[in-house]
């Protein structure tokens, strides 16, 4: 279709999405106290700390969620460079007045921008690419200027340093770049540029290089460097099958650090085995799949690139999540949605996916 976006008629919306994203996050908080209580316990003496954290912002986040399931999606397509604007003023006050944590400087007061900053630029690369298709097999027209954005927001998260969050951006942006009709040559041409880009940046960034180290051989140095993978490996080694049960992993008892953050899924691995973990592979995938096919069936460019780049999101995410806790590429801190601890990632994740579920309501195929 030709249009940006188009009116079309309101209907149900995408019942599996909804199930899916329901499930994950009742697994997900189990899991959440789980792998906390005996953290939260030794630290704050509170076995519910975490827990009780968590389910405040799971209520504002499935509010916000229902809230913004029932706004037509097509109101953020002009708003969308002001939306930008106001989160690049959102990432310059982080670097001025944010918390430091950790040796990064990532908080401005509850909120981290840059889960923000995720959503504003699908919202906004969608609404271009949409109003410019016809030149998006062009490279001046049609991957320059996206390219030119999305490096833009990567280089100021480099300064946090935030390179997770970057590592989505760029991905997300050229899956959409991609599904909008951009050429692959035009990818190929510009690894030529970036490959030794980001060799630089890694060399300045010695965190960075200890941790290539560290996935090469992490048993080489599991009392430091390749600490948190190997004890991740027996975790998720020790669960065998089936699993241990709900609460009898031994690694969340202060051996796998902050286990309720990126390593979530090792705790997980522990306590339902791998039979579990491919429950929970599955329904990433029900929902991941639903999300394409609400793209695909979505009723106008802005709504189709709009979801590509939601799922895009959500897929990236859990597809990175895996690779690091099973040591199959370096450790980047990753969380895993639904399942990871933290507030804004979790409100603004639900917020996505009531966006997600927007589209689906004026989008033609069998919803449920």
């Amino acid at each position: 279709m030709s249009q940006v976006y188009k009116q079309a008629r309101r209907g149900k919306m995408d019942f599996w999405i909804f199930i899916a994203v329901l499930i994950l996050l009742s697994v997900g908080t189990i899991m959440v106290f789980s792998s906390s209580a005996a953290y939260a316990y030794s630290r704050f003496g509170n076995t519910y700390y975490f827990l009780e954290k968590q389910v405040v912002w799971l209520v504002v986040g499935l509010i916000a969620m229902l809230v913004v399931s029932n706004i037509d999606y097509r109101k953020y397509a002009r708003l969308s460079p002001y939306a930008l604007l106001g989160t690049l003023g959102m990432l310059i006050l982080t670097a001025l007045i944010g918390i430091e944590a950790n040796g990064a400087k990532r908080w401005l007061g509850p909120f981290q921008p840059s889960e923000i900053l995720k959503i504003t630029l699908i919202i906004f690369l969608a609404y271009q690419m949409a109003k410019n298709y016809r030149k998006m097999d062009t490279f001046i027209k049609g991957f320059v200027p996206y390219i030119l954005v999305t490096g833009f927001f990567c280089g100021i998260l480099y300064f946090q340093p935030h390179m997770s969050c970057a590592l989505i951006l760029v991905s997300v942006t050229a899956i959409m770049m991609i599904t909008a009709g951009t050429k692959l040559r035009y990818f190929a041409l510009a690894s030529v540029g970036i490959i030794p880009l980001i060799a630089y940046i890694a060399t300045k960034k010695a965190y960075i290089i200890d941790r290539v180290f560290s996935f090469l051989d992490p048993f080489a140095d599991k009392s430091d460097g390749g600490y948190q993978i190997v004890q991740s490996l027996y975790a998720i080694g020790s669960g065998g099958l089936f699993g241990k049960g709900i609460g009898k992993s031994l690694q969340k008892y202060l051996y796998l650090p902050e286990p309720y953050n990126d390593f979530i899924l090792s705790i997980l691995a522990e306590e339902l085995g791998f039979v579990g973990v491919i429950a929970i592979i599955f329904m990433f995938g029900l929902l991941i799949w639903r999300g394409f096919k609400v793209a695909n069936n979505a009723p106008d460019r802005f709504g189709s690139l709009l979801a590509v780049g939601i799922t895009s999101l959500i897929a990236v995410q859990v597809v990175i999540n895996i690779a690091v806790v099973t040591s199959s590429m370096p450790v980047t801190g990753m969380p895993l949605p639904f399942f990871s601890y933290g507030g804004t990632s979790l409100v603004f994740l639900l917020i996505d996916i009531g966006i997600l579920l927007n589209i689906s309501r004026y989008a033609t195929y069998e919803k449920f």
